[in-house]
């Protein structure tokens, strides 16, 4: 059975929408149409438009760059705290023309709980992701991980009391139920 959560929704202060023309419920669903869909501002105009708001897409440039933080900061009331069964990841992306490795830790409800950006894949930068990772938001009572030698160690070393899942798929749950394809 899955877990589901209680979704409240994120209200900034009344007092952030004083003196704007357009009411705050059309200001925050352009803002959050913007954030959540990658929509362009002109995409963002039309969509309005045909709902019969007539509003400018530089005044939506101007709107999100003023309440997107007030978001921000009204979304991380709702943040729930952090599952007890981590999945933990490497790969690997170029950044502006050089390659990076990215560790990544997400728990069973997909929460993003750390990410780490390091130039070598190495011991030394999956003890410091897992250390930051532990040291924010304590010890996992479960960890999946692929078989990197790194993140074995790290696990075994810092996480002794936590069960510690190798197994192929693991980390991937939707594939994990997929039958065997010879």
């Amino acid at each position: 059975m899955k877990d589901f959560r209680l979704i409240r929704p994120i209200q900034p202060p009344r007092s952030a929408f004083a003196g704007f023309r357009f009411p705050p419920e059309v200001i925050l669903i352009a803002v959050r149409w913007y954030l959540r869909y990658g929509l362009s501002y002109r995409d963002l105009e039309e969509l309005l438009a045909e709902r019969g708001i007539e509003v400018d897409h530089v005044t939506l440039f101007r709107w999100v760059q003023r309440f997107t933080p007030i978001l921000v900061d009204a979304a991380r009331l709702c943040l729930h705290p952090v599952g007890g069964h981590w999945f933990v990841d490497e790969t690997y992306v170029k950044v502006s023309g050089t390659w990076r490795y990215v560790y990544r830790a997400v728990d069973q409800y997909g929460q993003v709980i750390d990410v780490f950006v390091s130039k070598k894949r190495a011991l030394k930068a999956a003890t410091r992701f897992f250390t930051n990772a532990i040291s924010s938001h304590g010890a996992p009572a479960e960890i999946t991980t692929d078989r990197a030698h790194a993140l074995v160690r790290v696990a075994t070393d810092l996480l002794p009391a936590a069960l510690h899942d190798t197994t192929q798929y693991a980390n991937y749950p939707d594939l994990a139920v997929m039958p065997r394809v010879a």
